[in-house]
């Protein structure tokens, strides 16, 4: 990924947890068009993360035991690129010059959806301190709430 540190921190993670566990990575691939070719791969990778398209988030369910949430949310809320991290890549941009009504609005909604993780992460810190059954009930809310306003 574009941080060794924090992919070889959730390699660990997974492997250390005693059950099964999934690894998600955002990896830009040929057919993405990547502007300036795949040898900026890793630069694509941190830009989809600066611009809250991409989210670094872990859940270890053995943080419950030592009375920690287990969810982590480490990528910041986005800095404001998203759009022009869209345009980088010719899948998003080709779509712009051949349905530019459709694009422009498949771009916003997904820009939308994107900053409801800021909401999600805001709502994780915010019940860390209740027990497990509340957490449960306050995450549930929550994903009803954003499938209610996304249409989901």
């Amino acid at each position: 990924g574009a941080n060794p540190a924090q992919a070889l921190k959730a390699i660990q993670e997974a492997e250390a947890y005693n059950g099964p566990s999934l690894i998600i990575g955002y990896a830009p691939c040929e057919l993405h068009g990547v502007k300036g070719g795949m040898n900026h791969c890793q630069d694509e990778m941190k830009a989809a993360v600066k611009a809250g398209y991409w989210n670094l988030f872990s859940y270890n369910p053995a943080l419950k035991a030592e009375g920690k949430n287990p969810f982590t949310l480490t990528s910041k809320e986005g800095d404001g690129s998203y759009q022009a991290f869209l345009a980088n890549e010719t899948r998003y941009s080709s779509l712009t010059r051949k349905f530019p009504e459709r694009a422009e609005f498949l771009f916003k909604k997904n820009e939308e959806v994107a900053k409801a993780v800021k909401a999600i992460h805001d709502l994780c810190e915010a019940v860390k301190q209740l027990d497990d059954h509340h957490q449960q009930i306050a995450f549930s809310a929550c994903l009803a709430e954003m499938a209610r306003e996304f249409n989901w």
